[in-house]
């Protein structure tokens, strides 16, 4: 191998490297800039509920997202703004859960809320 070769090859790795490292930083600063909140939607009686509707309102815009829980009764908002406060409910078959807020001060990462709905 020659020594041109053998250069070209650690300036390549070089290149990859550091467009690895510069594509990371952009990804942990773009995580800072916003957030996840996750939970799992329950019955009266404990029981994951698949197919409840949960709301996650925006505070300052009133925007409505949903999401219909999976069968562990999970459900996921992803790319939330750090400087807004949220509100979150789930609702199946007329019952509905209380709400509860994912607040700006909220720094858990990712949030967890749980809802349970009351009986009807």
């Amino acid at each position: 191998m020659t020594k041109r070769m053998l250069l070209a090859g650690i300036l390549a790795l070089c290149t990859v490297a550091l467009g690895t490292s510069a594509a990371q930083n952009k990804k942990t600063k773009e995580d800072l800039k916003t957030r996840i909140v996750q939970g799992t939607v329950t019955d009266a009686d404990g029981n994951s509920l698949n197919g409840a509707v949960v709301q996650l309102k925006d505070t300052k815009t009133l925007q409505v997202r949903s999401f219909f829980t999976q069968q562990d009764g999970g459900y996921h908002f992803a790319g939330l703004s750090v400087n807004v406060d949220y509100a979150l409910k789930a609702e199946k078959d007329g019952a509905s859960s209380a709400s509860k807020a994912l607040s700006v001060f909220d720094s858990r990462r990712p949030a967890i809320i749980n809802l349970k709905l009351d009986r009807k």
